[in-house]
């Protein structure tokens, strides 16, 4: 584990040694019952007042959540998912980007691709680690994201059938998986909501995609914490 994260507080939750297969073997790990219900009111509830905000720009992605609010530290400070992105990383990390995702009815098709737009050897080592916060129930009707298994880790990645295994999950699950994998997601095939949370790590010598810095508001560096100041990359 970071040195520097112990440091600052962190308190590591060990993985399963089957959560630690998953994610070496397949490239993606599913938590349940990460959210729970009153924190899912909550999180559903400012996703949709940012939905609303952005008028007709919405629809596709919820633009990056600048100055972190109070209400997504408990996302990207979450346990079990930086020791699951530690695992995969191994080396020090710092958060790359946090935005959402709610298709609507009839869109939502993605091509298959990876989060690391770069060709990764097979075994690593890898860049980044995605996480997908399932405000919604995940089912294949609504498009719920589609991987190929194993792909991280072979030179051949799109010779693989496409798996449903990341679909078929309840609202409060928790997807994290290797920025290498092979993924996307299938076109909304409900009248029904699939707001998802995407909340990205990065090794810490590649730059955010968000610059937290830049968007830090004086009232959200007063709050955080050592640890949460580390995770953003924030003074």
């Amino acid at each position: 584990m970071d040195s520097e994260m112990l440091q600052r507080g962190f308190v590591p939750q060990p993985l399963t040694p089957a959560q630690c297969s998953a994610l070496d073997t397949n490239g993606f790990l599913i938590l349940e019952d990460v959210i729970a219900p009153d924190w899912l009111v909550e999180l559903r509830h400012a996703f949709d007042e940012i939905f609303a905000r952005e008028g007709d720009k919405a629809g596709a992605e919820v633009a990056q959540m600048e100055g972190v609010r109070r209400l997504a530290d408990n996302v990207y400070l979450q346990p079990t998912l930086l020791s699951a992105v530690f695992h995969v990383l191994m080396r020090p990390f710092k958060l790359h980007s946090l935005n959402g995702h709610d298709p609507l009815p009839g869109s939502g098709l993605q091509g298959m691709h990876t989060d690391w737009g770069q060709p990764t050897p097979p075994g690593g080592p890898y860049h980044v680690v995605n996480s997908m916060w399932m405000l919604d129930d995940f089912t294949q009707a609504n498009g719920a994201t589609r991987c190929v298994p194993a792909s991280h880790r072979k030179p051949g990645r799109m010779a693989d059938h496409v798996s449903d295994s990341m679909s078929d999950h309840p609202d409060g699950s928790v997807a994290v998986f290797n920025g290498s994998l092979w993924h996307g997601s299938y076109r909304n095939r409900t009248d029904a909501p699939r707001r998802t949370l995407h909340c990205a790590f990065i090794a810490r010598e590649h730059a955010q995609q968000t610059d937290q810095r830049q968007y830090l508001r004086p009232e959200t560096a007063q709050r955080l914490s050592p640890l949460a100041r580390y995770i953003l990359d924030v003074p």
